[in-house]
Order: C-alpha cells, then sequence, then structure tokens
C-alpha cells in the first residue's frame, strides 16, 4: 500500500500497541517521513480525526504500516 498526503486510515493495536483499544483513532496524513526505519515501520505526520471528520490534535506517530486499515483517499470521486 502507498501512503499519500490526503490519505484516512485507521490505527488501531494492528499499527502499533499504543493504539489498542479506546485508543484507536482515524488519521489523516499531511506527511509520510521519507527516512529508513525499522522493516515494516514508518514514521506518519497527520491530525487525528474526530467522527465528524474535523481535525482534532497534529500528531506524529511511528506505525506498523502493515497493521494500518485503509486508505481511504480523501479526494476520491474527485476529477
Amino acid at each position: 500500500m502507498v501512503l499519500r498526503p490526503g490519505d484516512i486510515v485507521m490505527v488501531g493495536a494492528e499499527a502499533s500497541v499504543q493504539f489498542s483499544g479506546d485508543r484507536a483513532l482515524t488519521f489523516r496524513i499531511i506527511r509520510v517521513d521519507p527516512r529508513v526505519t525499522y522493516d515494516g515501520w514508518i514514521w506518519l505526520e497527520g491530525y487525528v480525526l474526530g467522527p465528524a471528520g474535523n481535525a482534532l490534535q497534529r500528531r506524529r506517530i511511528f506505525v506498523r504500516q502493515d497493521g494500518l486499515v485503509g486508505p481511504e483517499s480523501r479526494t476520491a470521486g474527485r476529477p
């Protein structure tokens, strides 16, 4: 999966233990850090989204890419 700015992903326990249970979040990516890290892990910058899709908090997270659910493109359906 190729992650791009504008993609929305669900971040849960499969991505990192720190996001298990009620700590899971919906995250809109604004930047994918290109630096090489541990195999399968990536740094993402973006916004935690609320139930209405509004940005609640800007964060930088370190997650297993295969553990992310999505992406849903923010621009899907647009010409």
